[in-house]
């Protein structure tokens, strides 16, 4: 295919594959893809691990980088941890009690041990949180640079200017993921090369238009810049569909939970292959914004009555995601309520993904299904 996304990056397939999954970037990229490492849990220490394991296993094919740099930070009570560098025991020390109280009755109805959150005030231990700060994106934003990535992306927000005239000086091409019209005029005002219009529809953090709407949209307003679709994309059809409404590749991240080499846990994969369409909810539970994940006891709780209310982020993301490896670490072993309350980010097209497959297959079941919807839309207008 020649689109300009296969020329920006010399990639035979205009497929970018988001993952967590060191595996899953390899495997999509050698086979003919683009594969882009979601680099916010890791540390800067781990992501030059991550990378360097990367570099050895696709031979200099492209490969990008996603950060996730918000426009804002929600610090509650004046906590001010994720803009200084307080590091993850000040931002636990923020979390007001009712929310403490709340998770631990949470964590009691469902007979679930509480994660010792007291040891991990004390220890200077990085959490996830600490990368979502302006300090932590930039120490991974420079890891990345040093490395031959053929992209950098901005997940949260119009990146900073640092961010896009590092990348610029390295030659590395900058992309930003966008939910609405305006927020892509606001991207491309900021020197970002590469749109992502990404629907409802995705997992993790999304706006309220839908793909359908966004991709025309978006591209019409940004032209000549080129736009990949994103949001509930997971099959060779919904692809081709994407290039009609004028996109010149797709993003896609939920489809790869349920390959062989995702890093989902057993019990949350088990959880997807059996979900439909209907089974996500978008929840601040996670993160402190509206990221789009499978629904659980432990978004059902966050939404109830009860519920004192997500904090912002960061604070929500360090408090969550603390409480979720205590969730999944419990669940491993088959105990039914931190199995109600597991979840992971994951999108609408969760119903599609109901087979476990190698990263590969689902690249080459997506090249063969794009090849074949084409085929009926040339038969339609032969007639």
């Amino acid at each position: 295919m020649r689109t300009e996304v296969c020329e920006m990056f010399g990639i035979e397939f205009p497929l970018l594959a988001f993952s967590h999954c060191r595996d899953v970037v390899a495997a999509v990229t050698n086979a003919g893809g683009m594969g882009v490492l979601g680099a916010v849990a890791y540390s800067p220490e781990r992501l030059e691990e991550e990378l360097r394991w990367i570099d050895r296993q696709v031979g200099g094919r492209p490969y990008g980088v996603d950060v996730l740099v918000p426009a804002k930070l929600d610090l509650k009570n004046g906590d001010k941890s994720g803009e200084s560098g307080g590091g993850l025991a000040a931002m636990l020390a923020a979390v007001p009690e009712e929310h403490w109280n709340f998770l631990r009755d949470l964590f009691a109805r469902y007979q679930v041990p509480l994660p010792d959150f007291e040891a991990a005030r004390r220890s200077k231990a990085k959490g996830v949180g600490e990368q979502v700060t302006e300090k932590g994106a930039t120490d991974l934003i420079e890891v990345a640079l040093s490395h031959p990535i053929r992209l950098i992306a901005s997940a949260l927000g119009t990146p900073p200017p640092r961010m896009v005239e590092a990348a610029k000086s390295a030659g590395v091409p900058v992309a930003a993921l966008v939910g609405t019209v305006e927020h892509a005029r606001r991207q491309v005002a900021a020197g970002v090369d590469l749109i992502v219009a990404q629907g409802t529809e995705a997992g993790g953090h999304t706006g309220e238009i839908s793909t359908m709407v966004l991709v025309p949209e978006v591209v019409d307003a940004v032209a000549p810049v080129p736009v990949l679709a994103a949001g509930g994309i997971a099959t060779g059809r919904q692809m081709a569909a994407a290039m009609a409404l004028g996109a010149s590749g797709v993003w896609c991240g939920s489809v790869w939970l349920t390959t062989e080499e995702a890093e989902t846990p057993p019990h949350v994969k088990e959880k997807m292959l059996a979900a439909t369409s209907r089974d996500t909810i978008r929840s601040r539970s996670r993160t402190g914004k509206p990221a789009r994940q499978l629904r659980s006891a432990w978004t059902d709780a966050w939404e109830g009555p009860d519920s004192p209310g997500p904090l912002g982020m960061p604070t929500q993301m360090v408090l969550a995601e603390g409480a979720m490896r205590q969730i999944n670490k419990v669940a491993e072993s088959g105990h039914p309520g931190a199995r109600e309350l597991a979840n992971y980010f994951v999108g609408q097209c969760v119903g599609l993904m109901n087979t476990v497959r190698p990263a590969r297959q689902v690249v080459y079941d997506m090249m063969q299904e794009f090849a074949e919807a084409l085929e009926r839309l040339n038969a339609l207008s032969s007639e």
